[in-house]
């Protein structure tokens, strides 16, 4: 295992990014999340019991926002997959008529991002990585991410590197986000030692085995996939009106000259992006079944798609398990990432 290196993790959902770096040697020593269920999946994988009950545990905080920054432990990384924010600049041309300084914490005030800012100001980690997702860069005609590198690059003095990485390169799923990696001191960097494999898997990977060969996991039991049967759990099958709903939906849209509708896929295909409202209609990744209707992906398909461990406990209801897997990154995406990153960071942490 290589040297280990202390990482925060902030806005840090149910753990991806943490994921990513720990599989390279990292200790993650404090921990923001507001959500509550995002936190009880969190802590029932990553940590011991309750980290609000014992000590030993890393810090593990609610809102950011209300949190002094020089209270943040010292660390080389700092990780966030942060909200983005529309970004208010009218005041900045006011200030600069009256001659008024002016810099970050004007211009980012009152956005997440404002948080992330503050703590590397305070801070200075030899390095941080921050995701989101790919339409940060054209969001706002593009102003929104040049605040974004302006205050990383002029106020904070960092040196950054952006890329946009497909996630289907490493599991079935087109997911295109945008990470932006940075180092306080000059580097070597460089985004082109990523390896991408060309031929990613298909569906049928993350699937539910029907040909007893499905694990069981003690901690799932049978609530996802029916053992002695072998198959998925029947209420996952849409129902005869839903299914007639969005049938009846694509067809109208596709009248209007529209391409709006369900994404229907079978285990030789890559699916759509995964999103927090699959809970609603599960649109976007049907899973088709010859002979009856579509079925929604499980819960724990939704784990695998997003690259995370059967080992990976869903202690949430199914609805919250979809939101945290929709918002959530694509772990090998990150563990990649992060291979990359590290001989760069450990030069700097020497």
């Amino acid at each position: 295992m290589p040297r280990k290196f202390r990482f925060v993790d902030l806005f840090a959902g149910i753990g991806g990014i943490r994921m990513g770096f720990e599989a390279h040697g990292g200790e993650c020593v404090f921990t923001s999340e507001w959500n509550a269920f995002s936190k009880k999946t969190y802590l029932e994988n990553h940590c011991p019991g309750d980290a609000d009950v014992h000590p030993a545990e890393p810090p593990f905080i609610g809102d950011i926002t209300a949190f002094a920054a020089d209270d943040v432990p010292d660390h080389d990384v700092l990780l966030a997959g942060f909200p983005c924010q529309p970004f208010s600049i009218a005041g900045v041309s006011k200030k600069n008529a009256l001659g008024r300084p002016h810099g970050f914490a004007d211009v980012t005030q009152g956005t997440l991002f404002f948080d992330v800012a503050r703590i590397l100001a305070e801070k200075r980690p030899a390095a941080f990585l921050l995701e989101n997702v790919k339409n940060l860069l054209s969001h706002d005609r593009g102003r929104t991410f040049q605040v974004i590198l302006d205050t990383l690059r002029n106020e904070l003095g960092y040196e950054v590197h952006y890329h946009v990485i497909d996630a289907r390169h490493f599991t079935p799923q087109h997911r295109e986000r945008i990470l932006i990696a940075g180092f306080r001191k000059p580097s070597t960097f460089s985004w082109e030692a990523l390896h991408l494999p060309e031929n990613g898997p298909r569906l049928g990977a993350i699937l539910h085995r029907t040909d007893g060969s499905e694990p069981a996991l003690p901690w799932d039991g049978e609530r996802f996939f029916d053992h002695r049967a072998r198959c998925v759990q029947p209420r996952y099958t849409l129902t005869p009106r839903m299914w007639t709903y969005l049938q009846d939906y694509a067809k109208k849209h596709r009248a209007a000259g529209n391409g709006f509708g369900y994404g229907l896929v079978d285990a030789h295909d890559v699916t759509r992006t995964l999103s927090a409202r699959y809970y609603k209609d599960g649109s976007e990744i049907l899973v088709a079944q010859p002979g009856q209707r579509p079925r929604r992906l499980t819960p724990r398909e939704c784990a695998r798609l997003m690259g995370f461990p059967d080992t990976f406990r869903i202690p949430v209801s199914d609805t919250q398990a979809y939101r945290q897997f929709g918002n959530s990154v694509v772990v090998p995406v990150i563990r990649e990432v992060a291979r990359v990153m590290l001989p760069h960071l450990l030069q700097q942490i020497t």
